[in-house]
């Protein structure tokens, strides 16, 4: 499976449960459009390596009825190492594509009310990468 894929679910996971950690694995899934399955390998695997933390409920009858996924500190550390991958990933974007408009026409692209502002860490980064 793609690497940027599996990082992009697992980020796609950490921040949905650093905003709610009452979800089943069921409302995970449906909350990410992905397979019940594909979440299931996920909070195991989130769950392994001590991203994220399970903690009982609710029981009924001995049986676990509700589980409570929790975002320990090195998962809130990794979501936020993802957050800036990914932010880096679309600057990167933006730079080729931009360079590719201005290719096209043949003349410096202008900041328009559509375009967004680049965070100028994230863009002073990349200038230095490129140059």
């Amino acid at each position: 499976m793609n690497e940027r894929l599996i990082k992009e679910d697992i980020f796609k996971v950490l921040r949905l449960l650093s905003s709610n950690d009452d979800l089943s694995q069921r409302e995970v899934s449906a909350h990410l459009k992905i397979s019940l399955g594909k979440t299931n390998y996920l909070l195991k695997s989130l769950v392994q390596k001590g991203l994220v933390k399970i903690t009982n409920f609710t029981t009924y009858d001995q049986k676990l009825k509700k589980v409570k996924y929790i975002l320990t500190k090195e998962g809130f550390e990794e979501k936020l190492h993802l957050t800036y991958y990914f932010l880096k990933q679309k600057a990167e974007e933006y730079v080729e594509l931009k360079k590719e408009l201005e290719k096209s026409s043949d003349r410096p692209v202008e900041r328009s009310e559509e375009m967004p502002v680049m965070p100028k860490t994230i863009e002073r980064e990349l200038q230095e990468t490129v140059t």
